[in-house]
């Protein structure tokens, strides 16, 4: 083949990124060459990164700066703004590309199966995320009339969740968050917030720092009771085997230790409580039910019986994302995964031909940012195995102008590496008078227009 290898990623958050750069950096890269078009249905690239990291945390955000590095290069095209399959279906890349890899990632909250969810005052983390992180494709207000919430799950986004409901607005606003997300925290009545878990300590999956970065705010009062320290043997084997647990228990520790001081938010974290249902009242949440659980030995839990009722008004679910099916794609229920091996697309015991997937879509909603990159390079290298082997389709319209002239006469307005950097520049502008580094465009139209789309 004399012409480069031609690639479609379709979603444009790290995996993606992270594939791109794998192929970038492949022998074949140099002969005869590589050329990747990634597909995004948002307008702007970097995925959770943009739309799923609290605002309060710039260091993670700062992995933004060496995804722009890769999508800097020339072989590299990016098409915001177009949906996978309502824009572009699987048939018409299999049109333009030798190989397809999806990437799309997971958005959408995990089911949790306990009565009282769907009541008024049930959230998902996820919507919340949206919310507060400025998606364009969500409603612009939120109800926080509460003033006691709970928080149910042990992860990283249940901390997020927690941090932006019990800090102030004037303390987020020095981030990005957008004018419509400052106005609606000013709003906000929460002065006690209960995060919930239902095994102990040495099991949270918390990160280190994102734990102790919950002590760091003026207005919240970080509370542990001393009777949630305990450890089985399967508890110490866990400490033991890996640091990161033993940091958070250690936090933990010393917190529950320590006398209450007077911060005007109390941020409660209770360990050992297995919620088993949301209460409610005229429609409307008023509490939450757990079970006391105890170790059993191994590290996990077992139910004791032993029932609390909790005067709640709102209950956020934490309990891990979920991907979308993808059309045309083979699809696992129980996981929320599109079937793989080594990141080539299973279907009926064999290769869907030229398909793979690398990310949370491959593996599920585990692990952090950083721990895409193997993902990408497993699914990438097996790709270019396929490719080197004669296993991968050929085109019909290889030409890279050919998917530009589709999408024009689809009348799809798509944005460009290029109508990023106008978006940056336009949100850095908007933040400037205020002394910031940039305020979040929210509307999808405005994100268009200041993107030249």
């Amino acid at each position: 083949m004399s012409r480069p290898l031609r690639v479609a990623i379709v979603g444009a958050g790290p995996a993606g990124i992270y594939a791109a750069d794998a192929l970038l950096k492949s022998e074949v890269a140099a002969e005869p060459g590589v050329s990747v078009d990634l597909f995004e249905r948002m307008p702007a690239p970097f995925g959770l990164i943009r739309y799923g990291v609290a605002p309060d945390h710039p260091r993670i955000k700062g992995i933004i700066t060496a995804l722009h590095q890769v999508l800097d290069k020339p072989q590299i095209r990016l098409f915001g703004n177009v949906d996978y399959p309502n824009d572009i279906t699987l048939d018409d890349l299999r049109a333009f590309y030798d190989a397809v890899i999806f990437s799309t990632g997971a958005t959408a909250d995990r089911a949790l199966p306990i009565p009282g969810v769907d009541l008024d005052g049930s959230y998902g983390a996820a919507d919340f995320v949206s919310w507060y992180d400025g998606h364009p494709d969500v409603p612009r207000t939120w109800p926080l009339t509460a003033e006691k919430v709970a928080v149910l799950g042990v992860g990283n986004v249940a901390l997020d969740v927690a941090r932006i409901l019990a800090k102030t607005a004037d303390e987020l606003l020095p981030t990005e968050i957008p004018a419509n997300v400052h106005e609606g925290l000013k709003l906000n009545r929460a002065k006690e917030i209960h995060v919930f878990g239902r095994r102990g300590p040495a099991q949270a999956k918390f990160s280190p720092m994102e734990l102790r970065e919950l002590d760091h705010s003026p207005n919240i009062e970080v509370i542990v009771d001393p009777e949630d320290i305990d450890y089985d043997e399967g508890s110490i084997a866990t400490r033991r085997g890996n640091k990161q647990a033993d940091m958070v228990a250690k936090t933990l520790e010393n917190w529950a230790i320590r006398d209450v001081g007077d911060r005007p938010h109390k941020l409660f974290l209770h360990f050992f409580e297995s919620p088993v249902e949301i209460l409610g009242e005229d429609g409307k949440v008023v509490g939450l039910r757990t079970e006391r659980t105890a170790l059993d030995g191994t590290g996990n839990v077992k139910g004791t019986g032993e029932y609390k009722d909790w005067d709640l008004g709102a209950v956020y679910r934490a309990v891990g994302y979920l991907s979308d099916a993808l059309p045309k794609l083979p699809w696992d229920e129980a996981t929320g995964t599109v079937p793989d091996e080594g990141g080539r697309v299973i279907e009926n015991g064999e290769h869907l031909r030229s398909t793979y997937v690398t990310g949370w879509i491959r593996r599920g909603p585990i692990g952090l940012i950083g721990h895409t990159k193997g993902d990408a390079n497993e699914t990438v290298s097996n790709l270019l195995d396929d490719h080197a082997n004669g296993r991968l389709h050929t085109p019909s319209s290889p030409a890279p102008e050919a998917v530009e002239e589709f999408l024009a006469r689809r009348e799809v307005r798509y944005t460009t590496w290029d109508g990023w950097y106008r978006l940056d520049a336009a949100e850095k502008a908007l933040g400037e008078p205020q002394g910031r580094e940039r305020v979040k465009i929210v509307e999808r139209e405005d994100m268009l227009r200041a993107s030249g789309a």
